[in-house]
């Protein structure tokens, strides 16, 4: 994750489309705080929610639960399955019964912990892990997905389609300088080999997919050579061939001249979750602060850290010919 914000760091241009509503932050003090929060997973009823929390620098990642109570959110607790391990990414399967989620776990117990390198530096590897419903209500112990998508031990951020298709990002032998976009199609054994989501030119970086359930979008956070700041959230629709468009930079409140990434979708149509550090501007002079005033900016939300942060591109879906 850390190596991934020095990718992220390498992109910086201007642009914009779209009708997109104001964002709004999500659990401002208990989902969104000033720890990192990214990669909002909700339940197929929209009731429950899944996120990672983690330092600022991302050595520790964590993946968090909290239920919804009417307009507001629990405080979180660790997911049963988590809170030993560098565990981050979260996504539902949309019927809801797996929530997938990548990891540095050993694959065998008592197996060291999943390692990655590049450009010279090792850091914590990720393979992709899956927990399932069981009839009691409880998640399953994780289960580990095999094949061909682990190779590299760099998968982030998967989204599962309803065919069982899982699209996610990786640096790959193919992917050039930059990460990019994978998917993988279910087999009778297990699943195919990663395929490269031609979206165009691999001089570009790709990254935190999030399919649409029916495969008739794709959203991903990277630089097509018009983004706002170092990340921005692109859209990609389906061809009537099977191929993708060309992305389109989103507009209105979706991205900022901060880092915006691990997009992924809410429970209502055209429902958009993004993970951003965007912060309040600061004019000088300021009203003086306090000790106190000034612990509340630096430890709260609009510190500099990343939060989730609800849009809606209904319009935009509409305007492609995508209906509820």
């Amino acid at each position: 994750m850390k190596l991934r914000a020095i990718v992220w760091a390498s992109a910086l241009a201007l642009g914009f489309i779209g009708s997109v509503n104001a964002a709004e932050l999500l659990g401002p003090g208990v989902i969104s705080t000033g720890m990192q929060e990214t990669t909002a997973a909700f339940s197929p009823d929209g009731e429950t929610l899944y996120f990672m929390r983690s330092d600022l620098a991302e050595t520790d990642d964590t993946i968090l639960v909290s239920h919804r109570h009417g307009s507001s959110w629990f405080v979180p607790e660790v997911a049963s399955f988590s809170g030993q391990w560098h565990d981050s990414e979260p996504a539902f399967s949309p019927d809801g019964k797996r929530l997938y989620f990548v990891s540095n776990r050993p694959v065998h117990a008592g197996d060291a912990p999943v390692t990655a390198s590049m450009l010279g530096q090792t850091f914590a590897g990720t393979n992709l892990w899956y927990v399932e419903q069981q009839s009691n209500g409880r998640w399953s112990e994780p289960t580990h997905v095999d094949g061909a998508l682990n190779e590299g031990a760099m998968l982030y951020n998967p989204s599962i389609a309803a065919s069982g298709d899982i699209y996610f990002s990786a640096h790959r032998p193919d992917s050039g300088d930059h990460y990019q976009i994978y998917v993988v199609h279910p087999t009778a054994d297990g699943y195919a080999a990663p395929q490269r989501v031609d979206l165009g030119d691999v001089s570009h970086n790709r990254m935190d997919p999030c399919i649409d359930p029916q495969g008739r979008f794709l959203l991903f956070a990277g630089n097509e050579g018009d983004s706002l700041g170092s990340a921005d959230i692109y859209i990609a629709f389906r061809n009537a061939d099977g191929s993708w468009s060309k992305p389109e930079h989103l507009g209105g409140d979706v991205n900022s001249k901060s880092l915006e990434n691990a997009p992924t979708l809410g429970h209502a149509f055209g429902e958009l979750y993004v993970s951003s550090n965007r912060q309040e501007d600061v004019r000088f002079p300021k009203p003086r602060d306090t000790a106190a005033s000034l612990q509340k900016k630096l430890t709260g939300p609009f510190n500099g850290s990343r939060n989730i942060w609800r849009v809606d591109i209904a319009d935009v879906l509409r305007a492609h010919g995508i209906k509820d």
